[in-house]
């Protein structure tokens, strides 16, 4: 007796499925039936680009990106330029840009909040399976896009890029502020740093996902992105040379920086605060015996200008200690106002 999926089967062909790059064609007893078609999603990868008074540099990125992207049609792609406070033409040539080509979206703050926020704010509207994070200056190139997505696509969900040798394009006194940064940084927080590790990586949505459920007021993302684990690849690059305007990163703004990634990450300052408090105490007990056998034996003891010294080198410890509880009094208490990271002046998002 014919089984029933014997008779079905003599009702209904197999289906032949043929794959093409963006659909599914079905055959049907070896006719093509072109209006049966399944489309499947493609993965999405989000770019951000905080930028400020980048106003030659726009329109080069995008076309580089462009470019890039039209190697790699098995993936979606969007841009999102995040504009933090620029004072020349960078957002009306952004606008421009929007005007004649795809795949771009924008951010404008209402003042400089700084490139963590201009990155938070972008990891927010973000809709990619992965997010890219780069410098829109060019030093990061974007032919090295592809790698970073080839390792995700191997399972790593951060992959970075890190300096290989020191940049030649940077001055001595910024290599050498650089080296003492995460020297400094390793030493003093639990998190490690590569020597030259850049924004120039690869987020899964996952970890992006995890990094927005941080409510943290100034985050420090080089250094959060290693907080919150994952999988993780470093990779060597060479940054090449930056392709128009100048860089906006001050002495002034790096300290600032380096004070508040510190300060983030340990609370080891004020262990040290202690230690010397310590330190000083035992070695002024010290000090007793010797100023008594001095009083004893009538031997004089240095007089005004010893005390001076002595003054002002303890008045400056004790304002230096102070003012390090003062920077994580001050840090709970920014956070405790809960102000918003940023405010945004325009966007093209809906």
């Amino acid at each position: 007796m014919e089984t029933l999926f014997e008779k079905f089967r003599s009702y209904f062909a197999v289906l032949e499925i043929s794959l093409t790059t963006s659909k599914l064609n079905i055959k049907w007893r070896n006719i093509v039936v072109p209006k049966l078609t399944i489309f499947f999603m493609l993965k999405k990868i989000s770019i951000l680009l905080p930028v400020l008074n980048e106003q030659e540099n726009i329109l080069f990125i995008y076309n580089k990106i462009n470019a890039n992207f039209e190697q790699l049609s098995q993936y979606e792609w969007e841009l999102i330029f995040i504009d933090d406070g620029s004072s020349d033409n960078t957002l009306s040539i952004i606008k421009d840009v929007i005007t004649k080509h795809q795949h771009i979206s924008y951010i404008s703050f209402s003042r400089n909040f700084g490139k963590d926020n201009a990155l938070m704010a972008g990891m927010d509207k973000a809709t990619g399976d992965a997010l890219i994070t780069m410098d829109a200056d060019l030093q990061h190139c974007p032919s090295l896009i592809n790698e970073l997505i080839k390792q995700w696509e191997n399972g790593w969900e951060v992959v970075y890029y890190y300096r290989k040798s020191d940049n030649v394009y940077s001055s001595l006194i910024s290599k050498l502020n650089s080296k003492l940064f995460y020297k400094v940084m390793n030493i003093i927080t639990n998190v490690s740093l590569e020597n030259g590790i850049s924004d120039f990586r690869i987020l899964d949505k996952n970890v992006v996902k995890a990094l927005l459920n941080l409510k943290e007021d100034n985050p420090f993302f080089r250094g959060l992105i290693k907080w919150v684990g994952f999988k993780q690849l470093a990779l060597p690059y060479n940054p090449v040379q930056r392709y128009g305007g100048r860089s906006s990163y001050k002495p002034k703004v790096l300290v600032k920086l380096a004070i508040n990634s510190i300060t983030s990450f340990s609370t080891k300052p004020l262990t040290l605060a202690i230690y010397i408090g310590f330190v000083f105490s035992f070695l002024s007990v010290l000090y007793i015996p010797y100023a008594i056998f001095s009083k004893m034996c009538h031997i004089a003891i240095s007089g005004w200008t010893s005390i001076i010294v002595t003054i002002a080198f303890f008045g400056g410890l004790n304002l230096m200690v102070m003012g390090i509880i003062g920077l994580y009094l001050g840090k709970t208490f920014m956070q405790s106002k809960g102000r918003p990271s940023y405010i945004i002046r325009e966007t093209n998002f809906n």
